[in-house]
């Protein structure tokens, strides 16, 4: 088992190349990248006729 010494200028998790998160950091981006088209994208015209539909429902119908 190998240690390393910590020189007090960085945590000792942190690799040389200063990604604490490494991979993650990658995988973050894309879900954030895929998030942002997701949410960019238009309601289909059903899923909005549904929403409507669900709105205009009376309130005791809701409480059920």
């Amino acid at each position: 088992m190998t240690t390393m010494k910590n020189d007090g200028k960085r945590p000792p998790h942190v690799s040389d190349g200063g990604d604490p998160l490494g991979t993650n950091s990658q995988i973050g981006l894309k879900l954030k990248q895929y998030y942002a088209d997701l949410v960019s994208e238009e309601v289909p015209d059903r899923f909005a006729d549904l929403l409507r539909q669900l709105e205009q429902t009376p309130a005791a119908a809701k409480k059920g």
